[in-house]
């Protein structure tokens, strides 16, 4: 490179060289730097479609990495994920990364974020143009394969791996933590204090990761926001796994037992609508198609259940929590009671009774957690899996903490799905946030120190095998509180 062209990127913006070769991002105010679109892995196409990723061949000549980069392949499925739609590409195995200060000998703790969205939807791209690195942290944004790239098995793809396949999202993030243990200190990161966080899926794949004996010392701290590792929903065995895959062939057109080369020739416009067109059986929902956590012998040994039993394991501190509502996912009340017989089993009588789901009974809302079926909904999938994760991880002896966020800002916006990122991204102290609970606080508190509690906030306790405590963000202030709920004791799952 030549003395000209090396002056000319270095007022361009800040160049970073990493083990896989220079890349350029853009300065910002402080000493900092944010880069967009970072390659930590080989683009998994053509004969990488659908195996173990790889590190991208290094490269000499810096890379710019100031703009948006695509999204991995998904449908759309809304205002929520449509940008991402429009841009996806199967070249989308990017980190983003924003430090407030780039200096090789700064050693900031380290927030690496997985993004939400069903495992199927989603992308990195906009995390880190949160200003919570202004708090000496630096945050990191991954991107990984989703729906059927991330996460298909097949008898084929399983014979020619020696009897493992799916689960590629998981190895796909367990590579991009890789590349921040390699290469964070070049940014001003701490490669000993990495916090793991995610929403949603995000949240699950966190949960997934403290499961994985292949993650092991990629993170040092979790943060599950409205997720665990199983959502209350069976996991898939391999084979149970390599049967969804056989129907996705099917729907994708291809005849019976099909090479894993045919798989890999489909091109990405039909995988997308083969994925939308699978009907699991005995899946109530279909969007959790790639929420089934898939025991497949390599990422996961065992089922969440029994490994959270046994002890994580990545035992590491945890915070973990819901919000008061969060999605309607069950329809209307005739399929509430539906879901409720079939979930609670021979204590459906009384979990029915207690939802006003039951004969002749009026259903029961409230002005706080909502209407009967949301309250199913809630508790099924979010509450009472977390109630078994925090009760497990304390009576094996690990620091977790508990929330529920239930708080509402001044435009009126009602809580649901996701309304705690508000208060855990934005800058605190102007426009709605000014009134809002101070998340911020104790998550970058917990980044720093794995400890959330800090001088300025309310104590957050810990929560206890014997009694469930949370702290609640509400509208009226923070508080601790019993985190129990009557239903949580008649249905148990992760």
């Amino acid at each position: 490179m030549s003395l000209l062209l090396a002056l000319a990127l270095a007022a361009a913006g800040p160049i970073v060289t990493t083990d896989d070769g220079p890349v350029r991002g853009e300065a910002i105010a402080g000493g900092g730097a944010v880069f967009r679109g970072i390659r930590y892995g080989a683009p998994p196409t053509g004969a990488l479609r659908w195996r173990p990723p790889v590190r991208p061949r290094p490269w000499t000549q810096p890379v710019a990495a100031v703009a948006d980069h695509a999204a991995c392949p998904q449908s759309d499925y809304g205002t929520w994920n449509r940008a991402a739609a429009r841009s996806g590409a199967e070249d989308c195995l990017f980190v983003d990364v924003r430090t407030p200060l780039l200096s090789r000998v700064a050693r900031l703790p380290v927030m690496v974020w997985i993004h939400g969205g069903g495992n199927r939807g989603g992308a990195a791209g906009g995390t880190v143009e949160s200003r919570i690195t202004e708090h000496r942290i630096v945050l990191v944004s991954i991107q990984y394969r989703l729906g059927a790239l991330g996460f298909l098995s097949h008898p084929a793809l399983s014979a020619e791996a020696g009897g493992h396949s799916g689960n590629y999202a998981l190895l796909d993030q367990q590579l991009a933590l890789r590349w921040v243990q390699r290469n964070i200190a070049r940014f001003g990161g701490d490669p000993r204090r990495v916090t793991i966080a995610g929403e949603s899926a995000g949240a699950q794949d966190v949960a997934l990761q403290q499961l994985s004996p292949l993650a092991h010392g990629l993170f040092h701290a979790a943060i599950q926001e409205s997720g665990t590792a199983g959502f209350g929903v069976p996991p898939r065995s391999l084979a149970q796994n390599e049967a969804v895959g056989a129907l996705f062939a099917q729907a994708a057109g291809l005849a019976r037992d099909p090479t894993a080369a045919q798989l890999r020739a489909l091109p990405v416009e039909r995988i997308l609508a083969a994925q939308e067109a699978v009907v699991v059986p005995g899946l109530d929902d279909n969007s959790f198609i790639w929420l089934q956590a898939v025991v497949d012998g390599r990422v996961l040994t065992d089922t969440p259940a029994r490994l959270l039993a046994r002890g994580r394991p990545n035992p590491v501190p945890l915070i973990i929590g819901t919000n008061a509502r969060e999605l309607p996912l069950h329809g209307d009340l005739s399929a509430a009671r539906a879901i409720a017989t079939g979930a609670f089993g021979d204590t459906a009588g009384v979990a029915l009774a207690y939802y006003g789901l039951g004969p002749g009974q009026v259903p029961r809302s409230d002005p706080r957690l909502g209407d009967a079926p949301l309250q199913l909904a809630t508790d099924l999938t979010f509450r009472c899996p977390t109630n078994v994760v925090a009760k497990a991880v304390a009576t094996r002896g690990g620091s977790v903490w508990r929330y529920t966020y239930d708080y509402t800002p001044p435009d009126g916006a009602a809580v649901t799905h996701g309304s705690e990122l508000r208060s855990v991204f934005a800058s605190p102290n102007t426009g709605l946030e000014a009134a809002a609970p101070p998340l911020q606080t104790y998550w970058i508190n917990f980044v720093r120190t794995r400890n959330p509690n800090s001088a300025g906030v309310a104590y957050w306790p810990r929560s206890r095998p014997t009694r469930s405590i949370e702290i609640a963000f509400a509208s009226a202030g923070t508080l601790t509180r019993d985190a129990f709920r009557l239903p949580c004791s008649w249905r148990h799952a992760p």
